[in-house]
């Protein structure tokens, strides 16, 4: 009986070249593949269902050591464990282990560094580094991952839940995502501290979307007309493609993006694709008149393809269209405000063309939205409302472009302090 489960010996398992499976008895098999690699397995059944478990190589692992590993095999078998879990378990504690020495913050970067390259733009890459070291990294960055818990993933939003909400918020999803990526990678085990749904939810005020949401601070569509005059007086490519963005109602990034392939002069459109539009959707944008005069001024450069190009050729920043509206408003007393005393936006234009059309137009509310780029709120209605209203809209675009070139007759050309 002995016999039959010490079938190899050392002088054998050296000689045997063939490929196959050698079995020595009691589960212990030499792997011999195609290439002449030679190994361990141990091979068993649990539940009618067959298993392999790789015991090491025979140039690392001996006959006798390989026929230790399966008599431990064996053992745990009797106490009904199976030894490929074990396995796993043994190396998922020993991971834990090492863990201890990987940080909430080194983990932040691994993750934004895993996922970085599917994000829209660098800015998106930008906030979650500035928001996790600004509010996370200063109460649990350098402790190590396997110890946050919800004591202070708390410790961390409280102080600015109710301030900063919509920062909170989004911190705390951060936090989340973060710490699922440490369980996933198997540097923590357990729950994850930072869920909202049956956990957060009850330690913090549910407060609404709607009460935490901030609108970009936007000039009345009374003196949009007395901006563009003194807007146009200003010659630099930043404050074109300010001007751009206001006649077609575009957000700032999809003109700063804005490529010369994208345009059809002759039929006055503007095809913006789906992986430059917010919603992922191709958005097709009517040219009026001066939409077109703009761009017939902007410089052509052989093989360079955007229409707004910084120094360098390289796009322009957020920022370079935002410093044009500080410029116009000097370091005096700001004149271009919103209502509330707050200095204008670029993205704050588009609500300006939105009360204009819904104040001063007749056309249907759909068509300002679809000029906006906006998904209809009602699932129904968009169910029936399948089309673009494209021939609308490019009457209102025309329309828009008129109004933003008519100065009130009381109105002063220089900049005006904006009402709502």
């Amino acid at each position: 009986m002995a016999r039959q489960h010490q079938r190899l010996s050392a002088l054998k398992v050296t000689k045997l070249t063939k490929p196959g499976l050698y079995g020595d008895g009691g589960g212990l098999t030499l792997q011999i593949t195609s290439t002449g690699s030679k190994s361990w397995l141990f091979r068993y059944m649990v539940a009618g269902k067959p298993f392999g478990m790789g015991l090491g190589p025979t140039h690392t692992v001996s006959l006798t050591e390989a026929r230790q590993k399966a008599q431990a095999a064996r053992k745990l078998l009797l106490e009904g464990i199976n030894p490929l879990v074990a396995k796993k378990q043994s190396k998922l504690a020993a991971t834990l282990i090492e863990a201890k020495k990987m940080s909430f913050d080194q983990c932040a970067a691994a993750y934004i560094l895993a996922h970085k390259a599917g994000w829209k733009n660098a800015k998106h890459c930008d906030q979650w580094t500035n928001t996790l070291s600004t509010y996370a990294s200063p109460v649990f960055g350098h402790l190590p991952v396997a110890d946050i818990d919800t004591s202070l993933v708390m410790k961390c939003l409280t102080p600015i839940w109710e301030s900063k909400t919509e920062t909170a918020s989004r911190v705390r999803g951060r936090i989340e995502s973060v710490l699922g990526w440490a369980t996933t990678s198997g540097y923590r085990t357990g729950e994850n501290p930072a869920r909202w749904k049956g956990h957060l939810k009850n330690l913090l005020a549910n407060i609404s979307k709607s009460s935490r949401m901030k609108n970009h601070p936007s000039l009345a569509w009374q003196h949009i007309g007395s901006f563009m005059s003194a807007l146009r007086t200003r010659e630099c490519v930043s404050a074109k493609a300010v001007e751009f963005a206001i006649l077609t109602a575009c957000r700032s990034g999809e003109v700063r993006g804005a490529r010369w392939p994208e345009f059809d002069i002759a039929g006055k459109i503007w095809t913006i694709p789906a992986v430059r539009m917010k919603a992922k959707r191709e958005h097709q944008v009517p040219l009026s008149h001066a939409a077109l005069a703009l761009l017939e001024s902007m410089p052509k450069v052989d093989d360079a393809e955007l229409v707004f190009a910084g120094s360098k050729g390289q796009p322009l920043s957020d920022m370079s269209l935002t410093a044009v509206i500080r410029r116009m408003n000097g370091d005096e007393k700001p004149v271009w405000v919103d209502a509330n005393g707050n200095g204008i936006t670029v993205h704050g234009f588009r609500s300006t063309f939105r009360m204009w059309a819904a104040e001063s137009t007749n056309y249907p509310r759909e068509v300002a939205e679809h000029a906006l780029s906006h998904q209809l709120p009602d699932a129904v209605e968009r169910a029936y409302q399948r089309g673009s209203q494209f021939v609308k809209r490019a009457a209102l675009m025309a329309d828009w472009s008129v109004y933003c070139a008519t100065v009130p007759t009381d109105a002063v050309v220089k900049p005006i302090r904006g009402t709502a």
